[in-house]
């Protein structure tokens, strides 16, 4: 039994080994295709087929042993300066690394396979090698699919001074859990230290008041019975005293040691789930390259950022994503070499793929040096699909042309081939993305290329946080998300087409109560002063008003209850040291109600302490992610007397009307966050909300379509494509009636 098991772990640790030595070889060879006299990338070939060898004939591989050694010879004919290693030459080597991964990654038990007939792949590889190492022309030779590498593509280079250990994902959160709960543990014996000193300072107070009584025991008379009570109680105090205050400093250092082990214990459980960019990237120059030469292309890629840390998870999601962007830049962005010269560029292409961490998120970048995107193209395979009413395609912006290459089936290319033209590659960025609660954003300059940008969350378990005051309770929003924090006097409020402003670093900035953005009961902020916080970037920058400032705070987060869906502009909510809940503002989210709210004219004044009155009028909620047609419908509806209400998406719209009142819902289907049916969906499905009218306004017009919006619960089902002011007038009127409230 023991023997088994240390095969079987030999076996393991043999595979992770043949993994780093396979993931050396591609990254040298592909490295040696573009310097073929690089003596530094030949020596680690040598090394990295040597070091094959070496360990698959310990494992009695003798298949992988004969085809690691010619690899070997043949490098080292190249070192001696026989050989330079051309193109060609680099397709085989690479193809014999794929074979020495399956060979390496085929269980035990079918290891069988590889001897007899099933050698013959190997034996043409070894034959293509050692005609490599002599000079010859090459014969093509094909591997089998079945041949090719079914290494699994999570598992990095180590260094030899670490060991690689496999950890399940249940394991780590259970640990963080219990390292999250000992950090908020150690900062409790902080108020109980506290606590003593307190004491510390009453008995200091009780010593002060017994040397008072004796004092005037001494002045009134001597008594032995009060006087050796009075000595016995003073010798009692002065030794609690002592006793308290060593206690004191004992419980001091305790308190800081529990608290460093903690933040040690949890910073180390958080790196054990973190990994960096460069173990989900290995694949990519291999895929480029290869990709490249079968359209008939040179592109290389560059890849940067490869030490910025992620989660695991978000690592694994974004395999897929980046691949369809890559196979995009190739077939989409790239142009021929002919055609590059001709434009005055290099024959060969740049794709720059990037990760950092910005403001408290990841941020995810491919670039290409390409044709870039043609808009007019765009716009013209939008009309040709009547994706959209005619006068409204001509009247789409840049931005929101490119959204539509985000739509399910949508292609530039007329013809499928084996590279693109189902529309199916943006499809798959845009709903992973979408899965994690980010962005995607297009970039494009004609002749120059285009750029892709994931914007992801990054999620710290533990993030520092300024501590406020809003409606008498704690909340805390995220340092890195805030750009200053001040007090200005109410007299510098100016006061701008009805809106107030301040004036900050030589900007308008709009002025938001925070009570009434997050809708909470209670007095506008007092006092001569304003305490504000300034987020957001240049033209959609606020200045948030609190009550007042806690200070600082390292906060570790905890997760709401997913059961409580999201909750309009909190993201998560922490503990206090004293125990007490916290929750933590979402900056992106408060931007936008911001902008719901500004849109709809409804923002109370700070200056004033009038009661604002409430129109009575219909209210109607328009959610659309196109600024175009939630522009053009809030100004029709509003033209016609109704109190009109905006939200950029889905999820806007779903925490739109959980916490105001609402007459109607007007939405669009595709969006992101959260589309239009699921919103019908738990709009219908909510006790309170279920009788409120929702009418769809939609690009698409198929009759299976329409069903499926009246199936989840819609009241109406308008086609953007047949849209016209009349239609949508008619639709609301027989909904709700006209804008006057009954």
């Amino acid at each position: 039994m023991n023997e088994d098991f240390n095969q079987k772990e030999m076996m393991e640790l043999f595979r992770q080994e043949a993994e780093t030595q396979n993931a050396l070889l591609t990254k040298n060879l592909l490295a040696l295709e573009q310097d073929p006299t690089d003596v530094a990338h030949l020596e680690v070939l040598m090394r990295a087929a040597h070091s094959l060898k070496g360990a698959s004939s310990i494992m009695d591989l003798h298949l992988m042993v004969g085809l690691a050694h010619e690899m070997e010879e043949c490098f080292v004919t190249a070192q001696k300066g026989g050989i330079v290693l051309g193109s060609e030459a680099i397709d085989c080597l690479l193809r014999a690394v794929d074979l020495l991964a399956s060979i390496a990654q085929t269980p035990e038990e079918q290891q069988t396979a590889w001897t007899g007939a099933g050698s013959a792949p190997v034996e043409a590889m070894m034959a293509q090698i050692k005609a490599i190492a002599q000079g010859q022309t090459l014969v093509p030779l094909k591997v089998p699919t079945e041949m090719k590498s079914t290494a699994p593509a999570d598992l990095a280079p180590t260094e030899a001074s670490e060991r690689m250990l496999r950890v399940t994902s249940g394991s780590l959160n259970r640990l963080l859990g219990l390292a999250s709960e000992s950090l908020v543990a150690s900062r409790w014996l902080t108020p109980y230290a506290e606590s003593l000193l307190r004491l510390k300072r009453q008995q200091w107070k009780l010593a002060k008041t017994l040397d008072t009584l004796s004092q005037a025991l001494s002045a009134g008379g001597h008594d032995e019975v009060i006087s050796a009570r009075l000595a016995a109680a003073e010798q009692q105090a002065g030794a609690c005293q002592r006793a308290v205050a060593e206690r004191h400093a004992e419980l001091e250092a305790f308190a800081r040691r529990s608290s460093n082990l903690a933040n040690n214990l949890y910073r180390e459980a958080l790196a054990s789930r973190m990994r960096p960019f460069a173990d989900g990237t290995e694949g990519f120059p291999r895929l480029v390259r290869d990709l490249a030469r079968s359209l008939g292309k040179a592109a290389r890629l560059q890849i940067k950022g490869e030490t910025t840390t992620m989660d695991r998870e978000v690592l694994e999601k974004l395999e897929a994503p980046l691949t369809h962007l890559l196979r995009n830049a190739l077939d989409h962005g790239l142009e021929l070499p002919a055609e590059r010269q001709a434009a005055g560029k290099s024959p060969e292409g740049l794709i720059v793929m990037e990760a950092r961490h910005s403001a408290g998120r990841l941020i995810i970048s491919v670039q290409d040096d390409g044709r870039g995107i043609d808009c007019a193209a765009v716009r013209a395979a939008i009309r040709r699909r009547q994706l959209a009413a005619p006068e409204l395609i001509e009247k789409l912006s840049e931005d929101e042309l490119l959204e539509f290459l985000f739509l399910p089936g949508f292609s530039m290319r007329e013809q499928v081939t084996e590279i693109s033209g189902r529309g199916v590659g943006l499809d798959v960025v845009h709903n992973m993305v979408h899965a994690l609660r980010g962005q995607v954003r297009i970039s494009t300059q004609p002749g120059k290329g285009t750029g892709f940008q994931l914007q992801l969350p990054l999620t710290l378990s533990v993030l520092r946080a300024l501590l406020v005051e809003i409606a008498g309770e704690p909340y805390a929003l995220p340092l890195a998300r805030i750009q200053s924090a001040l007090k200005v006097p109410r007299s510098q409020i100016e006061t701008i087409e009805g809106r107030e402003y301040i004036s900050h670093n030589g900007e308008q900035i709009g002025l938001v109560s925070a009570g009434q953005l997050l809708g909470l009961a209670g007095p506008a902020p007092g006092g001569e002063e304003l305490s504000l916080v300034i987020f957001g970037e240049r033209g959609t920058r606020f200045a948030l008003a609190v009550e007042r400032f806690y200070g600082e705070q390292e906060l570790v987060v905890q997760p709401i209850d997913p059961r409580l869906n999201k909750i309009q502009d909190i993201s998560a909510a922490a503990l206090l040291p004293d125990g007490a809940p916290v929750l933590i503002l979402e900056v992106e989210d408060l931007i936008r109600s911001i902008e719901v709210l500004v849109s709809g004219g409804h923002l109370n004044k700070l200056r004033s302490s009038g009661a604002v009155l409430t129109q009575r009028r219909k209210r109607v909620l328009v959610v659309d992610d196109s600024l175009t047609v939630r522009e053009l419908e809030r100004k029709l509806l509003g033209n016609h007397g109704y109190e009109v209400g905006v939200a950029v998406d889905g999820m806007d719209g779903w925490n739109a009307v959980r916490t105001q009142p609402y007459d109607l819902v007007v939405t669009d289907v595709d969006m992101p966050r959260l589309d239009g049916i699921e919103l019908v969906s738990l709009i219908k499905k909510d006790p309170r909300l279920k009788k409120l009218p929702v009418m769809i306004i939609s690009y698409k017009d198929r009759e299976a379509d329409r069903q499926r919006g009246l199936d989840a619960g819609a009241d109406y089902y308008l086609t953007k494509g047949t849209f016209h002011e009349e239609a949508l007038l008619t639709a609301v009127l027989d909904l709700i009636g006209s804008a006057e409230a009954e």
